[in-house]
């Protein structure tokens, strides 16, 4: 697991092997990007879901998440395939640091996310 200082004070913490971006507070979790690696070449990371606890909201949780996972993939020099609703919206408000993946890898993304169940 990779740990990494955040903005606002947060802790994120990019659990790869459960597809897990965290974030917490002073120790507490409190919002989380679950993700994938996607099968093929070439590769990317598929951001699913984006979730801030109850009573964090507004506190630019869901950005840092949503922008560490950018980050990540580009370390990794990999696309990331915003499927989550959330990071799709983050993604088209931030055009200089959310590039725009290509068309046949969202639908691969699509395909690969329909064998994967646990993610829904």
């Amino acid at each position: 697991m990779a740990d990494r200082s955040g903005r606002n004070g947060l802790d994120l913490v990019d659990d790869r092997a459960a597809g897990k971006l965290l974030a917490y507070e002073n120790g507490t979790a409190v919002g989380v990007v679950v993700y994938f690696v996607m099968d093929g070449a070439p590769a990317a990371l598929v951001a699913v879901h984006t979730v801030v606890e109850p009573g964090h909201e507004g506190k630019g949780i869901g950005s840092a998440l949503v922008r560490e996972v950018y980050a990540m993939a580009g370390r990794d020099g990999v696309p990331v395939v915003p499927l989550c609703p959330y990071a799709a919206k983050w993604a088209s408000r931030h055009p200089d640091e959310a590039p725009q993946a290509p068309d046949e890898l969202v639908e691969r993304a699509k395909e690969q996310l329909t064998s994967r169940p646990e993610l829904y």
